[in-house]
């Protein structure tokens, strides 16, 4: 059991598990009832998911500076109380089930998905 950090709408995985969005809004222009059939998300938690403002700020990252700023944002959006509980959930789930999270950035590197990477393990999940 483990969470594979994927790309949002890119081929499931065999064995991949249930598809967890942690992204602020759902898939442009597709059906709600198409979302798990054309590989989004079969659960959606925007609370995992950067704010609004944060998200715009991340677009703009251009430097490792930015990047580093954006961060520390996002780790301290991922400090509140109800963030705080689903990483603990969506971690301990993962010692029993096999999970993805992902977003739909196409590089992970300047995703935020990159440091909800790290907040998974530092809750105690198994990544694959």
């Amino acid at each position: 059991m483990a969470i594979r950090v994927v790309r949002l709408g890119s081929p499931r995985a065999p064995g991949e598990g249930l598809r967890l969005g942690t992204v602020r809004r759902p898939p442009r222009g597709v059906p709600k009832s198409q979302f798990a059939a054309r590989d989004f998300y079969d659960v959606w938690l925007p609370e995992l998911a950067p704010s609004e403002a944060l998200v715009r700020q991340a677009r703009g990252a251009a430097d490792a500076r930015a990047w580093r700023a954006f961060t520390a944002r996002y780790r301290a959006e991922m400090k509140r109380p109800e963030a705080e509980h689903l990483l603990g959930l969506v971690s301990a789930l993962s010692l029993r089930v096999e999970l993805a999270v992902g977003c739909y950035c196409a590089d992970e590197e300047r995703c935020h998905r990159s440091v909800l990477r790290a907040l998974l393990a530092e809750h105690g999940a198994l990544l694959a």
